[in-house]
């Protein structure tokens, strides 16, 4: 099924800049809609949102994982893409970093 997402960017008073995508197309309209995406098994999504975390703290555990083992295994990247990859995740990483940092300064 196609979807058609139109931005609609609007601001509340005193809240700087808001941008949402709506889904139009399944034409629900209530207080407050939230559609993780189609899944197979949603009741395994509830479950796993309930006892291991919200999507960003389970990618933020696999991806310090990764670090792990990126420090102790040698990686030599055969091709620009894998190379792009890695520097891909590093800025990620490092991104998600500096915010924390930001945010427990506050």
């Amino acid at each position: 099924m196609a979807q058609f997402l139109a931005p609609l960017s609007f601001n509340w008073p005193l809240s700087g800049d808001v941008t949402q995508g709506f889904d139009w197309s399944g034409a629900r309209f209530g207080l407050i809609n939230i559609d993780l995406g189609f899944s197979n098994a949603p009741e395994v999504e509830r479950e796993a949102l309930r006892r291991a975390g919200s999507y960003g703290r389970q990618l933020g555990q696999i991806a310090d994982a990764l670090e792990v083992v990126l420090a102790h295994v040698k990686i030599e990247p055969k091709s620009e893409g894998e190379k792009d990859a890695l520097k891909a995740f590093r800025l990620l990483q490092d991104t998600i970093a500096d915010i924390k940092r930001e945010h427990s300064r506050g």
